[in-house]
């Protein structure tokens, strides 16, 4: 079965076609015939200088690095917190920022699997893995699916992301924004590849289900090593600056990223179906400037710090802006409450 007409451009460059599978590709359900390509793409000159883009293309290791370095060191000072916390009462409220921190360890994943969190290619394979880890969800594996939502945003057919469940009604997004359903379907899924060593997704080409399945085991590896170390030394480390804080985190990153596509319509237009948010100096540093969403979307071979200027050059032209994050939810909690389930 084909899929749908091809997709109006997403304005990327060349730089990143190496970072996608290629056309016609097997992938289970579907033969794909949608384009795979950055080449396949026209880029939006309408919305930039081509000379102005080529300047916000170049990656830069340094940039990078000490990006990085600042989320670890907010990692660790948090981390430092709990570990002070541990046996009184403020061992939860500690947790909740070092938490916070933890899982937006996300921010970084996402750069580094699209190739622009650092210029070498070495070092944003070795921070994917190393975030992946923590947040169970394989770099590879995560490369397939959000390459595919980049490629068929709102595209109720083809983008992975509409085909989760989303929240219906007041309990349904509380559900949501809990961060279980996310916990819950990433030690599925892994655990279903490493078991069956076989994957069912769409986006996943027939070519690369190995390494798919492969990089499952390494993780659910690690996992168990983990946890027989944790066990033998009968310590609750993994409990205390792992577990119990990804849990406490993950509402926070829930929230985060519900603003980036809810509510926006279901068009091709990256303007109007992907939503840039205002938020302040250290959302934008924990989140690596994924706030500017619309500007990522639209050009997503620009590297994070390069985001804001992006965002400068396109601002007259964004349709869809949040004025920030708690009214974003304000607003979507108060239609929440007036709609009945279905209808929300």
């Amino acid at each position: 079965m084909a899929g749908p007409p091809r997709r109006g451009p997403i304005g990327c460059g060349r730089r990143v076609a190496a970072l996608f599978p290629k056309p016609g590709l097997e992938t289970g359900a579907v033969k794909w015939h949608k384009p795979l390509l950055m080449e396949d793409f026209a880029p939006r000159g309408d919305l930039i200088d081509s000379d102005r883009l080529e300047q916000l293309l170049e990656r830069s290791d340094l940039r990078g690095g000490l990006q990085l370095v600042v989320h670890l060191v907010l990692l660790i000072a948090t981390g430092v917190a709990v570990f002070e916390a541990v046996g009184t009462p403020w061992l939860i409220p500690a947790m909740i920022p070092y938490g916070v921190v933890l899982v937006f360890l996300f921010a970084p994943l996402h750069e580094a699997i699209h190739g622009t969190a650092f210029k070498n290619r070495g070092v944003n394979e070795t921070v994917a893995w190393l975030a992946a880890f923590v947040l169970v969800l394989p770099p590879h594996y995560f490369r397939l699916f959000h390459f595919t939502h980049h490629r068929s945003t709102q595209d109720v057919d083809y983008d992975p992301e509409l085909l989760i469940a989303k929240p219906e009604g007041l309990i349904g997004y509380l559900w949501h924004v809990s961060g279980l359903p996310y916990w819950g379907g990433r030690l599925w899924t892994t655990l279903g590849h490493a078991a069956t060593g076989g994957t069912d997704e769409f986006f996943i080409p027939t070519k690369t289900r190995h390494r798919v399945v492969a990089e499952a085991r390494v993780l659910w590896a690690g996992y168990v090593i983990a946890a027989a170390v944790s066990w033998y030394f009968d310590s609750l480390a993994l409990v205390t600056y792992w577990i119990g804080p990804a849990l406490l985190g993950q509402p926070f990153l829930r929230l985060f990223l519900m603003a980036e596509h809810t509510g926006c319509p279901r068009t091709d237009d990256m303007l109007e179906s992907t939503r840039t948010t205002q938020s302040n100096f250290i959302v934008r540093a924990l989140a690596w400037n994924m706030p500017y969403h619309t500007a990522h979307h639209l050009f997503p071979a620009v590297p994070f710090f390069a985001l804001g200027k992006l965002n400068a050059e396109l601002r007259d032209r964004l349709r869809a802006v949040g004025s920030g994050y708690f009214a974003f939810h304000r607003d979507l909690v108060a239609r929440l409450r007036s709609q009945s389930p279905k209808a929300s």
